[in-house]
């Protein structure tokens, strides 16, 4: 199905059909690449296309596309490496604007860059609390390019966005076929089509080739840390990530608390210590007002709370990933800096 402005006035009339909204934010599944074998520098050309655009250009998507009205919603063309917090603010924005203007939506699929797919998506999960489902998904391949993801992977994003399966379960990534939760999912891989992953649990279930949705796993989370009022809140607290490796000093954390940082994420040692000479800095910043939150850089890190972290007023980070500890905790400190709070928050989400 085409979803350009005649065929939706065409179809416009046709209520049995759900209508889901596609807003697009750039990154590869929007780029133009110069040959059909531009999987690596295709940003190069500088054409970013608008969502309208990309899917009159798409055409047909099947049977599953077909079952639905899709409603364009443009947003801001993007590559996911300079996507910001306050892109994330205006986009929970449109979002729940969007809803609120067109209660009658089923759901909402987002394309998105994949760099920083898991953190945007994590972000929403954590900001909204619509009942439509959210998809997001991406691409590896511009559509021009010879292999590319980007039908497939819309197609999928569809057919999730209009399951009953979809309600409850948070914000979903769809990609290759796979269905993960946002608090679970990271890209694994720079250019492989299956690059993304839910590691240690794996995703939550798969989009046949047929379309249908298998979910085998459902999460249904429910909601520790408290909305955010989006319509207020101008900006997210500074909070940065620092990596531990042999040898690493305070110099780095220094730094960031003399910028003015109000969190900071280590993403430490496996299974979750600083290294030697950073933990002195890490306890001085807590002193000096900044929240502290021991991670770990593992890819299947666990940082349970323990003596050495409490004697140094350190939060534990559980298993979150060090990027998702981030934005939980820039959320979280909009509501408070008590620690015992926010050390509930960061084991409980």
């Amino acid at each position: 199905m085409s979803a350009g402005t005649g065929t939706m006035a065409a179809c416009a009339g046709n209520a049995a059909r759900p209508r889901i909204a596609v807003i697009g934010t750039g990154g590869t599944f929007a780029m133009h690449a110069r040959h059909r074998f531009d999987w690596i520098e295709y940003g190069e050309s500088g054409v970013v296309h608008p969502i309208a655009k990309l899917l009159d250009d798409l055409g047909d998507l099947g049977e599953v596309a077909d079952a639905v009205e899709l409603v364009p919603v443009p947003f801001r063309a993007l590559g996911s490496t300079g996507i910001t917090p306050a892109d994330w603010l205006a986009l929970a924005r449109l979002i729940e604007d969007t809803a609120r203007r067109d209660p009658g939506l089923a759901g909402f699929v987002i394309t998105h860059g994949t760099a920083t797919l898991e953190e945007t998506a994590w972000f929403l999960d954590l900001a909204l609390t619509l009942d439509q489902p959210i998809v997001i998904t991406g691409a590896q391949r511009p559509a021009n390019t010879a292999g590319s993801d980007v039908p497939a992977n819309l197609r999928a994003a569809l057919a999730v966005a209009q399951s009953g399966a979809a309600r409850g379960t948070g914000v979903l990534v769809v990609m290759d076929g796979h269905i993960f939760a946002a608090r679970d999912v990271t890209k694994a891989a720079s250019f492989d089509l299956n690059a993304f992953e839910a590691p240690p649990f794996g995703p939550l279930g798969r989009v046949e080739a047929s379309g249908a949705v298998i979910m085998r796993r459902l999460q249904v989370r429910g909601r520790v840390l408290p909305s955010p009022d989006l319509s207020s809140t101008d900006a997210l607290p500074r909070v940065d990530i620092l990596i531990s490796y042999a040898g690493a000093d305070r110099t780095a954390i220094d730094a960031l608390v003399a910028a003015g940082c109000a969190g900071i994420v280590s993403a430490g040692l496996p299974p979750g210590r600083p290294a030697n000479a950073e933990a002195q800095g890490l306890a001085d910043a807590v002193r000096a007002g900044v929240t502290v939150v021991q991670s770990t850089r593992a890819a299947r890190g666990m940082v349970p709370p323990q003596a050495f972290l409490r004697a140094a007023g350190v939060l534990a980070g559980g298993d979150l990933s060090p990027q998702k500890l981030r934005i939980l905790l820039m959320l979280a400190l909009t509501q408070t800096r008590d620690p015992v709070l926010l050390q509930q928050w960061l084991l409980a989400c």
